[in-house]
């Protein structure tokens, strides 16, 4: 709780804590969910210094590649990202699969909730997603390398933001982002009670209920708006 405390602040850690009260009381029947979306710059250096690796390689891998039989998700869900359209690179090192990192450009559904994220300027942002390294190899520089070389390719086609949302809660997540430069541009509350969903938004509507899959909030994302 300290370590909450002391990386996120007094806010952040209250819904914390209220997320675990009930969560405890209600047998996980109910979550308090709350994520920050924080916009990354492209193309700056800020991970310029990172030296380059032989033994790490990072790759583009396609529908059919052969790295997929070593992705820590379902088939259903790996195969469901492709056809929405997403790109997938991959670290290997040593030739061995060590992690990846998920793009996507228009928008993005969120999994744990109900809310879609929708990129107003897509010719100049992206949303990542699901960035994902093997316990072995999360003491070295794997995923500095591996956003250095995404950043680079982004680069190259004229993207200059890319999107994401870490969780209030989740200290560590933030103090690694934070290297890299992140803005917070919006922030999302959601309870969820069964099939009930209630959102709190940083932005129109503010406020909004569901109590199917078939309503789902959008939060817009525009470059303006992270410049001002």
């Amino acid at each position: 709780m300290r370590r909450v405390f002391r990386r996120v602040g007094a806010r952040h850690t209250l819904a914390y804590l209220l997320s675990r009260l009930l969560s405890a009381a209600s047998g996980d029947r109910v979550r308090l969910v709350k994520y920050l979306i924080v916009a990354q710059p492209i193309g700056v250096g800020a991970l310029d210094a990172i030296k380059p690796d032989r033994t790490t390689e990072i790759v583009q891998a396609g529908p059919q590649s052969e790295l997929s039989r070593h992705f820590p998700r379902p088939d259903a869900v790996i195969r469901r990202r492709f056809a929405s359209g997403a790109s997938c690179y991959c670290a290997l090192v040593k030739k061995e699969f060590a992690g990846f990192l998920w793009i996507l450009a228009d928008r993005y559904e969120e999994d744990e909730v109900r809310c879609t994220y929708v990129l107003e300027a897509p010719q100049q942002s992206v949303w990542d997603f699901d960035v994902y390294i093997e316990p072995k190899f999360r003491l070295s520089r794997t995923l500095a390398r591996l956003w250095h070389a995404v950043d680079a390719r982004l680069n190259e086609r004229g993207v200059r933001w890319s999107f994401s949302r870490i969780s209030a809660f989740n200290a560590e997540s933030l103090a690694a982002h934070a290297k890299l430069g992140i803005i917070e541009c919006q922030s999302a509350t959601f309870l969820v009670i069964g099939q009930f969903q209630l959102s709190f938004l940083s932005q129109r509507p503010y406020v909004h209920a569901s109590f199917s899959a078939c309503r789902r909030p959008a939060i817009r994302l525009d470059l303006p708006a992270i410049k001002a």
